[in-house]
């Protein structure tokens, strides 16, 4: 699985989410300052199956040196975030903040996609 992003803004980090290659969703994760950096590093990480009990749900956890409980999840604008991936299907403004938009049908392919595994390697450019 890979995760390639696409601007670092101070509104958030924006991504593509491919798996084979193949882009299958986008990505919003929070950005901090100074710089508008990230909590999730480039480079490879081990994610594995987790419970995000806040929304109540199945997901993955991304292990990232020095953090905990970096998850992928539900969620349209870097608020939602706080570190974690947000997962959905196309970029959208709401109000005056961009974000991700049909994030409930962007999660659901992306858990489809790891459905039948207990863990994989996440590569982050």
């Amino acid at each position: 699985m890979q995760l390639k992003r696409v601007a670092i803004l101070k509104d958030g980090a924006f991504g593509v989410l491919m798996h084979n290659a193949v882009p299958f969703a986008v990505t919003l994760e929070r950005t901090y300052d100074p710089g508008n950096t990230v909590k999730i590093g480039n480079g490879f990480h081990e994610c594995h199956r987790s419970r995000y009990a806040k929304g109540g749900y199945d997901t993955w956890e991304i292990t990232v040196p020095g953090h905990s409980r970096i998850l992928f999840h539900k969620g349209n604008v870097e608020l939602h975030s706080e570190g974690c991936v947000l997962v959905a299907e196309s970029y959208a403004v709401f109000g005056d903040k961009p974000g991700v938009a049909m994030s409930g049908q962007g999660f659901e392919e992306f858990m489809k996609r790891t459905g039948d595994v207990d863990s994989f390697l996440l590569e982050v450019s």
